[in-house]
């Protein structure tokens, strides 16, 4: 077998491989996406009791030159009244509006963001 058949053979198995995995990608987002709209918006007491960032970077090269490319991601987790924790993903702005040890009243659908409003100190 040549090596010019054998990349016959092979050629359809990545292309459905590759396929495959862009497939599951994009059901496993709507899945959770469509969990997140059947969840209820609930406003509870919480804590900030930690932050973390994410940052991917994407490297290309053209004419020798490499220019990277990133995105940040940013998490915080609360913690509730009752001790249970939980870590959504927040955009950038509130990220950096909020500090470990803030506490006040946060917005949220299942694993999506809404808000947080800090208790201010009169």
């Amino acid at each position: 077998m040549s090596g010019f058949n054998l990349m016959f053979m092979l050629f359809p198995i990545f292309f459905l491989l590759i396929f495959a995995v862009i497939a599951v990608t994009v059901i496993k987002g709507l899945l959770g996406w469509k969990k997140n709209n059947n969840q209820p918006i609930l406003n509870v007491n919480a804590t900030v009791v930690s932050k973390r960032e994410n940052f991917r970077r994407s490297a290309n090269t053209h004419n020798n030159h490499h220019m990277g490319t990133g995105h940040t991601s940013y998490f915080v987790t609360f913690q509730f009244a009752s001790g249970d924790r939980l870590e959504l993903q927040v955009k950038g702005k509130e990220y950096g509006m909020m500090v470990e040890g803030d506490a006040g009243v946060l917005v949220f659908q299942g694993t999506r963001f809404h808000s947080f409003d800090r208790f201010t100190d009169l």
